[in-house]
């Protein structure tokens, strides 16, 4: 069996069997296949598709190319979620801490950046010495003392993925449906969830632009999970402007520590505690959507869920003083308020143009070795379907480079449209 021979299938659209998808992703993985060629092949998926069993053959794959976590030991249902990147979503920050407040196991295994989305890594070292390179043992073993974990792919859990989330996000092959789903699922496998709720986003900001695709996604991700023995639920959410109002690392995180300390935007807390209750629904810790709801948000107002990420941050070796106090939190030299240009309503505050904006001023990575700017992004105060008055502030901008700055504000005030008429508000979710 060669390579080639295999990426030349893929681009002629023939379907792959079984053993070359497991032949291709050994390969990769134990450097026997170069990234050229990875990158290649992946190109082929993004253009021709796979079929559900090639993209559950290829989960499983990646999921076995590493130790495959038995955390039945430790307690009987782990709980986790994941979402499929958007603009301005924190929400694991928020989420985990409240349904692990409520009692449940919660062990996360999360990614970095792509392309325009952010990622929760990167967030969570905007403090200082938080790991997220736990291995598997000390994930193990702090699931078991503290019933949360939010980390990073280990050597050796799913080390595939971890080779082909990289090479994605720089081969402009991130979109792909069959990629998404397969590095998704193979992750919650490595990691042991047994129940697993998946946010997947839909809009201008979403890899998911039309509800077809999310839905097709969303389908997707349920086959994989219950041919792998695990409850799956999905959620379609909005992602055509901005989730909450933060964008960047450092302003993400602390927007998410003012939501569990019951503030933040109604958006962001309304959507913290719809996941959050679906988890608790998955992991029966409430008997219906409404008492997993209040359940949700008891962990906010009593207290719980800021001091469970509190405890998160202190295992994994983070300042929690920066929990206490998010004003710690890396700040940029350079602050400025845009003003609204125009009076009228907000017709359009397009997610990836303020995304990719992000990633430009220093927030994301345009290669693979690009160092993270936690300090810079923005806070974009208005939704579409908000009246706005000429001269009142619209957005906030911060940077650590004049030049950069300047090209932000541009794009970000491209971002915004007006209408002279009433629009109506973007609904938060289209399907649960």
């Amino acid at each position: 069996m060669r390579s080639v021979d295999i990426i030349i299938k893929k681009r002629d659209k023939v379907e792959l069997t079984r053993q070359e998808i497991e032949f291709f992703v050994r390969g990769y993985t134990q450097g026997e296949i170069t990234d050229y060629q990875a990158a290649a092949w992946a190109m082929a998926v993004l253009l021709n598709g796979m079929t559900d069993q090639e993209t559950t053959d290829l989960t499983m794959a990646m999921a076995n190319s590493g130790q495959v976590l038995d955390l039945s030991d430790i307690v009987d249902i782990v709980v986790d979620k994941h979402s499929t990147g958007g603009v301005g979503d924190k929400t694991s920050l928020a989420v985990m801490p409240m349904v692990a407040a409520a009692g449940l196991y919660c062990g996360k295994m999360s990614g970095r950046g792509l392309g325009f989305s952010g990622g929760t890594l990167d967030k969570l070292e905007s403090i200082p010495g938080y790991r997220v390179d736990l291995s598997t043992e000390e994930f193990r073993a702090q699931l078991r003392k503290t019933g949360i974990v939010l980390t990073g792919q280990s050597l050796d859990l799913a080390p595939a993925d971890g080779k082909f989330y990289a090479l994605r996000d720089v081969t402009g092959t991130v979109p792909s449906i069959p990629l998404i789903a397969s590095s998704i699922m193979s992750k919650k496998i490595a990691s042991g969830a047994t129940a697993i709720v998946l946010d997947v986003k839909v809009g201008l900001g979403a890899f998911m632009e039309t509800l077809e695709e999310a839905r097709k996604l969303a389908s997707i991700l349920r086959n994989i999970g219950k041919l792998a023995g695990r409850q799956v639920v999905t959620i379609l959410s909005d992602m055509n402007q901005p989730l909450g109002f933060a964008v960047g690392n450092a302003l993400e995180l602390k927007e998410a520590i003012d939501t569990l300390q019951g503030a933040g935007p109604a958006d962001f807390r309304h959507h913290c505690i719809d996941a959050a209750a679906k988890m608790l629904l998955l992991g029966e810790k409430a008997p219906t959507m409404q008492a997993a709801i209040q359940l949700a948000e008891q962990t906010i107002t009593n207290g719980s869920a800021l001091e469970k990420l509190r405890v998160l941050i202190d295992a994994q070796g983070g300042d929690t003083s920066y929990i206490t106090d998010p004003n710690k939190l890396p700040k940029a030299r350079l602050i400025e308020t845009v003003a609204s240009p125009q009076t009228g309503y907000l017709s359009q505050v397009h997610a990836r143009v303020i995304g990719e904006a992000s990633v430009n001023l220093g927030a994301g990575r345009a290669k693979k070795s690009d160092p993270i700017d936690h300090a810079v992004g923005f806070e974009i105060l208005g939704k579409v379907g908000d009246h706005v008055e000429q001269g009142q502030p619209l957005f906030i901008l911060h940077a650590n480079d004049p030049q950069k700055l300047q090209q932000a504000r541009s794009a970000v005030l491209s971002a915004h449209q007006f209408s002279p008429t009433p629009v109506p508000p973007l609904p938060l979710f289209y399907e649960q």
